[in-house]
């Protein structure tokens, strides 16, 4: 039973869901007739986001992301850059003779970007950003 609870708690956005529950709640409960438009709106959203991803995608095709990372982030989990990372270290400490000292792994970077891509790293996503706004604003704003 605790892992379970424990679990739950773990869940990425976990207020943010309970929160639009609760605003579903009194949406329904106040205005009921409301609803249909409601879900009609949020799929509009979810919709109008994807086509604006895939709007980067088509119009930006060698600029992605994922090609200013030092390896293929899907081919390497998350953890192997921290892994290696760790290790690096407790070979280098221990080279000098020193204890090794525990490394904690919120040092080390997911996924690390190439030292002379960061800024344009940075530019990528929020371009991306930006139109997968434009895009949920138009769609929002035109219907």
């Amino acid at each position: 039973m605790i892992h379970s609870i424990k679990a739950v708690i773990k869940i990425r956005l976990l207020k943010w869901y309970l929160a639009a529950l609760v605003l579903f709640a009194i949406i329904l409960a106040l205005s009921p007739q409301q609803i249909p438009v409601v879900i009609y709106k949020f799929s509009l959203v979810l919709l109008s986001a994807v086509v604006g991803y895939h709007l980067d995608r088509s119009l930006f095709p060698y600029a992605s992301p994922g090609g200013y990372l030092y390896n293929k982030w899907k081919e390497f989990g998350p953890d192997f850059y921290t892994q290696k990372y760790i290790e690096e270290t407790q070979l280098e400490e221990s080279l000098d003779n020193k204890i090794p000292a525990s490394l904690p792994s919120k040092l080390c970077a997911e996924y690390p970007v190439l030292d002379e891509y960061r800024t344009l790293f940075a530019v990528v996503l929020i371009r991306r950003a930006l139109i997968v706004f434009a895009v949920i604003l138009g769609v929002t704003l035109g219907l």
